[in-house]
């Protein structure tokens, strides 16, 4: 039995001692949860090297040669698209890419034909009677002229007649003169009559051939060409919701039976024989880009092929609207692409790679090891088993290094934010975000 208490207290000693072991390892390890050391946060080191500084932006590609396909300017309202190219086409400069409904025009120029026909025959006709006219003026003038000559002669007898029959050639000899004075000044506004019957009739043809001109230019304005070499970009109808527009609307692209009113742009042609890309840089990478740098243009959706260019400007002002949601500053670069090829397509996203300065000596680290904390630029310093804040100053950002003021060379920095890295819950707190695009 004594045996039997002692084996029964040994074995209860033992529990105890085993749950006081296991209570004692629980608080041990709560008490170290929550706690970051050293060993559990990635490091890097400040260096002093030569940094080629390389910049890289997103952007899309576009033509740098346009050609705009638009309503022709014809008075008398609305003009209806009865042939239009899909978005895409390819066209040769002089071909066809919308024609629009002639009749209303080919009804004006038959309407035009047939007054100019009218007014040539009424041209004729004047001429005719002119000349007919003409044609008695001359043997009324002959008369007249006759009379007068024959009363002349009557005169000439006076002395040898009574004076009675004198006085009746006399007054013979005036009646001839004044006929023949009445006759020349209606000859004359036969004349002039005639000639302005003529004029009128010749005006008639004129504004006819005038209006049959015009007509048929406007039917042949109704086809237009591509002024350009390239591929047809069928634009969005602004009409098609009566002329009203709100944010995130989606309105259709014109197309064959719409409605469209004089000078309204109806699509595109876009030279892909000339491309260009414009992206947006940071202003602080602006700084580092110049005109006439060689670039490496990498598009989206041709992976396996880099293109190469040259920067052709860059912005002196920030970009963006009013509505913009990205506070940072950003400046647009305009880059040639020297060799395009026809797989290249305006809107196409591409990343464009630039050649900046070789810096030499400069003081650097990771890109990642750089935070932004309250609007100060900050790194976490190893200062023995625990890390220290410590602002500084970013002179460049490139090829995953970041150059530095304010550290020495040498120096360890976490890779990651060590609040962060904690268990603590400090999302209240508001920890560090990365500056530079780092990985907290």
């Amino acid at each position: 039995m004594k045996n039997l208490r002692k084996i029964g207290l040994a074995a209860g000693l033992a529990i105890v001692l085993g749950a006081a072991g296991l209570i004692g390892s629980c608080a041990m390890r709560s008490t170290s949860t929550g706690t970051t050391t050293d060993a559990d946060v990635p490091l890097g080191t400040v260096e002093r090297k030569d940094v080629q500084v390389r910049v890289t932006a997103m952007g899309e590609l576009r033509s740098t040669k346009t050609g705009t396909i638009m309503t022709p300017p014809i008075a008398g309202g609305t003009l209806q698209i009865v042939h239009l190219l899909k978005t895409g086409t390819p066209v040769k400069a002089g071909e066809v890419v919308v024609e629009f409904d002639p009749s209303e025009q080919e009804y004006n120029l038959a309407q035009s034909r047939s007054d100019y026909e009218q007014a040539e025959e009424a041209i004729v006709k004047a001429k005719d009677d002119a000349a007919v006219q003409t044609a008695q003026d001359k043997t009324a003038l002959l008369k007249a002229q006759y009379a007068v000559r024959q009363a002349e002669l009557d005169v000439s007898k006076n002395e040898i007649v009574s004076v009675i029959d004198g006085k009746k050639n006399q007054l013979a000899l005036d009646e001839a003169k004044r006929a023949l004075a009445q006759l020349q000044d209606d000859i004359k506004s036969h004349s002039a009559l005639n000639q302005a019957s003529i004029e009128v009739s010749e005006e008639k043809a004129n504004k006819a051939k005038l209006a049959m001109a015009q007509a048929q230019k406007n039917i042949d304005d109704m086809r237009v060409k591509s002024p350009i070499d390239g591929l047809v970009v069928v634009l969005q109808n602004s009409q098609a919701a009566g002329g009203m527009f709100f944010s995130g609307m989606t309105l259709p692209d014109f197309q064959e039976g719409d409605q469209v009113r004089p000078g309204n742009a109806i699509a595109q042609v876009l030279d892909i024989g000339q491309m260009e890309l414009v992206a947006k840089v940071s202003e602080r990478d602006r700084g580092n880009i110049k005109v006439g740098q060689p670039v490496e243009v990498h598009v989206d959706g041709m992976p396996e092929r880099a293109y190469p260019g040259t920067v052709k400007s860059i912005a002196g002002m920030t970009s963006g609207g009013f509505f913009d949601d990205d506070p940072s500053h950003k400046f647009d670069v305009t880059v040639i692409i020297d060799h395009p090829d026809d797989r290249l397509r305006p809107d196409f996203g591409a990343r464009v790679a630039i050649e900046g300065d070789q810096l030499q000596h400069v003081l650097c680290v990771p890109r990642q090891a750089v935070f932004e904390k309250d609007g100060k630029q900050i790194v976490y310093v190893r200062a023995g088993g625990s890390f220290e804040q410590r602002e500084i100053k970013v002179e460049d950002v490139t090829a995953g290094v970041a150059v530095i003021e304010g550290l020495k060379e040498g120096t360890q920095v976490a890779l990651v934010d060590p609040v962060k890295q904690s268990n603590a819950p400090k999302s209240a707190a508001g920890g560090s975000t990365p500056a530079l695009g780092g990985t907290p």
